[in-house]
């Protein structure tokens, strides 16, 4: 029997030979990258050489690289679905494209190129102090194993659901792959593992394009339901922060997330770090949103063969679905299923999403943890190869460290979504920090420090109370029309109605619940304004108030600090900084001075 898809109100999905052969080569691969560099050709012998590379990675391997671990299994279910409901406003993404290039290579980069860091929070240390680089570092830690626990438990529990097997044995099993490989190969096997996964989620993405596109009768056909069915319509310049989707909400919204975690991470900076010039790391970045720009547009266009599908038959209303987030893997079941091993690629396709991830953060994880918090412990004449062992043996203890949070995360239901709000709440804050540092000089020590917790607060005030009304079912965004009328009498429903699910696939930030009604919510019954923000601003709101709070502390508490050091400026704000003597001019013009 072949990958037999029938469709349910519980899909599943039967795996064949053919569909395990995949998922062996897969593991297959990116195990024997690991092997490689950590045992064999390569070994990885230095920090340096684990952390960096050795700076041998060319531009394009460490851009993909940096792009697959960007988006994880729950962009790969939840974007799709959110096209579907929302519109095509994804596509906007690509615009955010634009700008992280300018700001990473006009900004940021430049000052962390020179600097040569290993861990991205050591600048903070150097512009600020011990404290402002501690706040950094747990924040950063606290987002990465919260956001790696949810996906770990996102594909294991798509195929646990789909094949019967326990989702602790697949994500216990998917957990312990992953740590093999970055642990005993560093940084050159996470990149050439994000390279093989990037090729087989790009493969993945075309052959649901390319099954969709003949099934929905052509791209003609796709196009004409998305413009009748409004979700073209993505152009929209209303300045309201309460709209869920608009050009703003993607214009500053986005780019402070792209942009925080792609270039002010430790887990995207340290990747452009092991290049050998800044030169590539322009190229690098610039290789970055290009894909990422692909990938989107495949993300976006699959969400509109899913409308052309079910325009007129909403699965959801007809109870087919437990959740719009599980309808790209029923619309596959749906138009695939009579394709041989495209469910099992389509499987594959969320755990490469997942893995390069997980390969990513943790590598990035071990860096920040050695070099932030373990390094002043140490002897300072520590062989190098005795630091790479304590390297291996972080990443381990960090893979159970996440294989017990998603244990947990099993049995938590509903604080999922707040536990990925939580890790959200850390972006806003250290982006500010870093910008605080680069681009204003009079900023000191308290007022980043300060400022990022006051940011945080902030970001937690509208965050947390969001994620509340949602679960509470007391607001939601509105989604665009969802049609039953070709639907059997049978099968139609009176309106939308939201179910609670024990066990489902995580509900991404970038994803809010929508409740139908016929009856008209008013003003009264909405939360207050602050809370009805949409939660693309946070990152860029957290950001902004950890600036504006710090230099208001900064100012008040400058009591005769140094000049900075325009080694810690971005080039542009250079000529605003007073030059700052060394040794022999302030020797010459003492002795000057002395003569008049």
């Amino acid at each position: 029997m072949n990958s037999s898809m029938t469709l349910q109100n519980s899909t599943r999905i039967t795996l064949e030979w053919y569909d395990y052969t995949i998922f062996s080569i897969m593991f297959a691969v990116s195990t024997s990258a690991g092997i490689y560099y950590g045992c064999l050709g390569k070994k990885q012998k230095t920090i340096s050489g684990y952390l960096l590379g050795n700076k041998r990675i060319n531009a394009l391997p460490i851009a993909l690289s940096v792009a697959v671990g960007h988006f994880s299994a729950i962009t790969l279910m939840v974007a799709p679905a959110d096209v579907y409901k929302y519109g095509a406003f994804q596509w906007l993404g690509c615009i955010s494209m634009v700008l992280l290039v300018i700001l990473s290579v006009y900004i940021y980069f430049p000052v962390f190129f020179n600097l040569q860091l290993t861990s991205a929070y050591e600048y903070l240390e150097r512009r600020f102090d011990k404290k402002t680089k501690l706040l950094a570092s747990i924040l950063y830690l606290l987002c990465e194993f919260i956001f790696l626990a949810v996906a770990v438990y996102t594909p294991s529990l798509a195929l646990s659901t789909s094949t019967g097997i326990h989702v602790h044995l697949i994500s216990s099993t998917t957990c312990a792959i992953c740590v093999f490989y970055t642990a005993i190969g560093g940084l050159q096997t996470v990149v050439w593992t994000d390279l093989f996964q990037f090729g087989v989620i790009i493969v993945s993405m075309l052959t649901v394009s390319i099954i969709g596109t003949i099934s929905s009768g052509g791209f003609i056909s796709v196009w004409e339901n998305a413009l009748k069915g409004d979700r073209l319509n993505i152009f929209d310049f209303d300045p309201n922060p309460t709209k869920r989707d608009s050009f703003w909400t993607y214009f500053f919204g986005y780019t402070a997330h792209f942009t925080n975690y792609i270039s002010l991470t430790q887990s995207g900076l340290q990747k452009f770090l092991a290049l050998p010039t800044f030169r590539e790391s322009v190229w690098s970045v610039i290789y970055v949103a290009i894909s990422l720009s692909i990938v989107y547009t495949f993300i976006v266009f699959i969400g509109l063969l899913m409308y052309a599908q079910y325009s007129k038959c909403d699965p959801f209303t007809r109870k087919k679905i437990q959740r719009h987030e599980q309808i790209l893997p029923y619309y596959i079941m749906d138009v695939a299923g009579h394709v041989p091993g495209v469910s099992g690629f389509f499987l594959v396709a969320l755990f490469c999403a997942s893995l390069s991830t997980i390969s990513s953060s943790l590598n990035g994880i071990a860096g920040v943890i050695y070099k932030d918090f373990l390094y002043k412990f140490l002897n300072e004449n520590i062989k190098e190869k005795t630091v790479t062992n304590i390297l291996k043996l972080i990443v381990a203890l960090c893979g159970i460290a996440i294989i017990g949070l998603v244990l947990i995360m099993q049995h938590l239901g509903d604080i999922i979504p707040l536990a990925t709000s939580i890790a959200a709440m850390s972006q806003g804050p250290s982006m500010g920090m870093f910008t605080l540092g680069v681009l204003f000089p009079k900023a000191n020590a308290e007022g980043a420090f300060y400022g990022a917790i006051g940011g945080f607060i902030f970001t937690a005030s509208i965050g947390m109370p969001l994620k509340f009304y949602n679960l509470e079912k007391t607001f939601a965004y509105p989604s665009k029309s969802l049609s039953v009328e070709n639907c059997s009498a049978s099968n139609q429903t009176a309106e939308f109605e939201f179910q609670h699910i024990n066990h489902s696939l995580v509900q991404s930030s970038t994803s809010s619940p929508y409740f139908a009604s016929k009856r008209k919510r008013t003003e009264e019954k909405l939360p207050p304004f602050m809370f009805r923000i949409s939660h693309f601003y946070h990152t860029f709101l957290g950001a902004l108030v950890t600036v504006m709070l710090g230099l208001v502390i900064s100012y008040f508490t400058n009591k005769g600090d140094s000049i900075t050091d325009k080694t810690f400026l971005t080039p542009f704000v250079h000529k605003f900084v007073p030059h700052k003597l060394d040794k022999r001019e302030m020797q010459n013009l003492v002795k000057h001075t002395r003569n008049k």
